[in-house]
């Protein structure tokens, strides 16, 4: 089978599941953009563009794309956040299959033009195959779809399974972290609230609350509370994240979190919120908690404080990621629905 991805914003994550797709015999060609903060060199199945129209000099470039593209002669298309317009002309070179991460922006940073989403939701509709990753997302745009088209594929993670260290020990689990943009869906009041309580409490261990992600401005920290100052790649990451009692995903908005998969991979339990898919991928602990509970949520912090607790719970996670999330599960899911969608006209 010979897949054309087409990808500018999740290139990391195309990447992962490409080279899952081209372990099992298919051909694949990603076209994405260098718009995803985490830098890579391209691959020899990948083609990295510009994906600007307004921007003169990238028609000739463009051109070269489509050419190369037509001539892959593609089995099969996969679109993801795609918003440039020329593309569409990419997308119609085979039966397509449409992903759909997010039922709803996340905040004003990612509202987009009237325009845009008129064209782009339309043609997003009108794909072979809808592809989400979380029943919770899929229940939200079915209505307006084909009956049977829409179907669940599992979210991996965008990080290689094969750099992945053993879950940390118990003696070794210190501080909980949070990753991301510090954005107003984030609940940072709540958690900061919550923490704020756990450090005044009998069952704070000395731990400290680590925040890595950009703000729109300088958060108001609680006491035994740290910030990056800003963006951050896996390397400055990975290493607390992976350490970590717990992971917060804590969030008033949100439909799946990449955070929180990544953080089960690296062994590290989630505390999540009780809203959109969060509940959905999270093991069998701990419990998720109500977005505005602080109690619960400073209960979770006392919890997890206990590191042969967080130890225990870090590799439930683990198990819990290999068994549902891990590549060659979510791949392989995917792969299927790619049959599938090659022979529909």
């Amino acid at each position: 089978m010979r897949i054309l991805w087409l990808s500018p914003w999740l290139r990391p994550l195309a990447r992962i599941y490409g080279e899952q797709l081209r372990a099992a015999g298919d051909d694949v060609l990603l076209i994405t953009s260098e718009q995803h903060p985490q830098p890579a060199e391209p691959l020899d199945w990948e083609i990295v563009t510009d994906p600007r129209p307004k921007t003169l000099r990238t028609w000739p470039e463009f051109a070269r794309v489509y050419r190369r593209a037509r001539a892959f002669k593609p089995d099969v298309v996969i679109t993801e956040l795609v918003r440039d317009p020329r593309w569409l002309a990419l997308g119609a070179l085979a039966p397509r299959v449409h992903f759909v991460h997010d039922d709803q922006p996340h905040g004003a940073d990612e509202e987009r033009p009237r325009w845009e989403q008129a064209l782009f939701d339309n043609w997003g509709r009108s794909a072979s195959r809808t592809v989400c990753f979380s029943e919770y997302v899929a229940d939200r745009v079915r209505p307006g779809r084909r009956p049977g088209s829409v179907a669940v594929v599992p979210l991996t993670s965008d990080l290689p399974d094969d750099v992945i260290a053993a879950p940390a020990a118990a003696a070794d689990r210190r501080d909980f972290v949070l990753v991301g943009r510090l954005n107003e869906y984030k609940n940072l009041p709540v958690v900061f609230d919550a923490w704020q309580r756990h450090v005044d409490g009998p069952g704070f261990r000395g731990d400290r609350l680590c925040l890595f992600g950009s703000a729109a401005q300088t958060p108001q920290l609680p006491d035994s509370a740290w910030w990056n100052g800003g963006s951050y790649d896996y390397d400055a990451v990975l290493e607390p994240l992976r350490a970590a009692k717990g992971s917060i995903a804590h969030y008033r908005l949100a439909t799946q979190s990449g955070v929180q998969v990544l953080s089960m991979q690296l062994g590290v339990a989630p505390i999540v919120s009780t809203h959109g898919a969060l509940p959905e991928f999270q093991p069998a602990a701990p419990d998720p908690i109500g977005p505005d509970d602080v109690a619960g949520l400073h209960a979770t912090f006392d919890l997890l404080a206990d590191p042969d607790r967080a130890g225990d719970y870090g590799a439930s996670a683990a198990t819990h990621y290999r068994d549902r999330y891990a590549v060659d599960v979510a791949a392989a899911s995917l792969r299927s629905i790619l049959l599938q969608a090659k022979d529909y006209r």
